[in-house]
């Protein structure tokens, strides 16, 4: 990748260096007491590492306890003495934690904390582009502290922001008793995001940032997050540029997550009703009791909705909010990794007894779920003929093949919608050599997995408090380099490239022009929309699956 932030923005950056020139030097003047940041609600002091400042647990909402538990948040209580803001706040509850993938469990509802990383010289009063990361997990799991993003900070020369919210049912709840309130309601692990976006408006400016020039994005559920904010007019304004990194999103219609809240208050001891007293009973659950319902280590629980179409936050499905042309327009970056299914299958191993590889009776048994009640009639039929057991080394193959196929041909649907509206740029990570968090497992292979990814951007990077650490080699930190470039890029310039449309074209959906920037090692290249289309077998997933808008939507 070359032109790592653009010509463009090559001044730009001398002059932040010059203006942060005085700060740099009062830093290591105050060696351990590090640099001391005023925000509208207080003074900050952090702590420098690698010549990155760094900025860790700065509340930027109330405590959602008590009263406040599934409320809209509120703004942080001022604080009259400095914050010694070098440690992460605490992680939201979670019980889900997928293997090694996220955790440790725990019933924290206090956790309303972002961190902030910022080149040294920011601190002077530049106008840095800000990246704002949302961290994935389903909406159920996952926490900020995983995510160092000094090497964006100090390569890209950006301020990036990451922020834990609020999860699984203390995130996402629609219960009727509670809508009857009146205020905004459903999505509030999206208000939480929305709230640190208006943070930073009110706040980036003192850690060098530019409220003007600000990137959202996340993986998983950070990109379907990072989708919900694009489309929400609550959103509009707050940011300017997009990163969909494995994950475009599905929402939950508002009568099937009310049905799952109500199941969910009988099943806590708070009957069926939807009264004020209903509400008051779930407020005043123990923790403890919410934790107990929302899964286990392995699973959801029955009452998870993930996103709701409440009407107001998210309007309706994404694809049709995309195809109505009224959304949050900006440049978007958005692509998969070419074996997402390898994570999924991986965390279905890992909590197998004895962790036994995949079966034909498991292949047989996916083939089983593209039936007629919910697919057309001859589906199964299709999907065993375009993926033939006998074509694998494996059954884990061919399960990674199918499944893997149908996510990016969804998110290489909503880049088509998209594309002819704002400038979108289309990749996938294919790096198999990249390192796994997973334990060894018989017959398992991880390969470019969904996550494997994250660590060539957050390094060190590698899942929850049972993940297995490992550092990229050589050829992996040139990739790692190659993607940060381009992210940080894309944040100055709402290109990858900084400007022109090489290494990185723009995607356009024409099938002859290369439009899908595949990141690998020794190199990445550009592939034609056709080749990607034939290479996931785009056609057959187009013709079943039910990602396209509704006919009632229109431009």
């Amino acid at each position: 990748m070359t032109g790592r932030i653009g010509t463009w923005t090559r001044a730009a950056v001398g002059r932040a260096t010059a203006a942060g020139a005085m700060l740099l030097a009062s830093v290591v003047a105050a060696g351990a007491a590090g640099p001391l940041v005023k925000t509208d609600k207080g003074d900050v002091r952090g702590f420098v590492q690698e010549d990155v400042a760094r900025f860790y647990g700065i509340p930027y909402a109330k405590p959602p306890v008590g009263k406040l538990r599934w409320k809209p948040p509120v703004e942080a209580d001022a604080w009259k003495t400095t914050l010694d803001a070098v440690s992460f706040g605490p992680q939201c509850l979670q019980v889900t934690t997928l293997g090694p993938f996220a955790g440790p469990q725990n019933t924290n509802e206090d956790c309303l904390y972002l961190n902030v990383y910022a080149p040294l010289t920011a601190l002077g009063g530049t106008k840095l582009p800000v990246i704002v990361w949302i961290h994935g997990g389903g909406n159920v799991d996952g926490a900020s502290d995983a995510y160092d993003g000094s090497k964006m900070a100090r390569d890209g020369k950006t301020i990036v922001v990451t922020l834990n919210y609020r999860l699984n049912l203390m995130g996402f709840l629609a219960h009727p008793a509670i809508q009857a309130e009146g205020e905004l309601f459903g999505n509030y692990g999206i208000m939480d995001q929305q709230a640190v976006l208006r943070w930073v408006q009110a706040n980036i400016g003192a850690f060098g940032g530019d409220r003007k020039n600000v990137t959202l994005g996340g993986q998983s559920a950070g990109s379907s997050d990072t989708m919900a904010n694009m489309t929400s007019p609550l959103s509009a304004g707050l940011f300017h540029r997009a990163i969909l990194q494995s994950g475009v999103g599905s929402t939950t219609p508002l009568a099937t997550a009310e049905t799952n809240a109500k199941n969910m208050a009988v099943a806590a001891g708070c009957g069926s009703g939807v009264d004020e007293a209903t509400a008051k009973c779930l407020r005043n659950l123990p923790a403890e009791a919410v934790f107990k319902l929302a899964g286990t280590q392995s699973a959801n629980g029955p009452y998870i909705s993930g996103l709701i179409e409440d009407g107001t936050i998210i309007q309706r499905r994404f694809v049709d909010t995309l195809a109505s042309g009224v959304f949050n327009k900006m440049p978007v970056m958005s692509g998969a990794t070419i074996d997402e299914a390898t994570f999924g299958l991986g965390i279905t191993q890992y909590f197998r007894p004895g962790r036994t590889p995949f079966t034909e009776a498991d292949y047989d048994a996916k083939i089983a779920t593209y039936g007629a009640a919910t697919f057309p009639a001859d589906a199964q039929r299709r999907v065993k003929r375009l993926y033939p057991l006998s074509k694998y080394e494996s059954p884990l193959l061919a399960l990674d093949a199918i499944q893997s196929d149908t996510t990016q041909c969804t998110q290489h649907n909503t880049n088509v919608l998209l594309s002819d509206q704002v400038p979108v740029y289309a990749y996938q990570f294919a790096d198999r050599t990249a390192p796994t968090y997973f334990p060894k497992m018989p017959g398992y292979l991880s390969l470019a997995y969904h996550t494997a990814d994250i660590q060539y951007l957050f390094i060190g990077w590698h899942g929850g408090d049972q993940g297995i650490p490992h550092d990229l080699n050589k050829q992996q930190r040139k990739l790692s380099d190659e993607l940060v470039a381009a992210w940080t890029s894309f944040a100055w310039s709402g290109n990858p490239n900084g400007s022109g449309n090489s290494p990185w074209p723009r995607f356009r959906a024409k099938k002859n022009l290369p439009g899908v920037l595949e990141q690998n090692i020794p190199f990445s290249t550009a592939i034609t929309d056709a080749e990607f289309v034939a290479q996931h077998k785009c056609d057959l997933w187009d013709s079943i699956l039910s990602y396209h808008p509704t006919k009632t939507a229109s431009n």
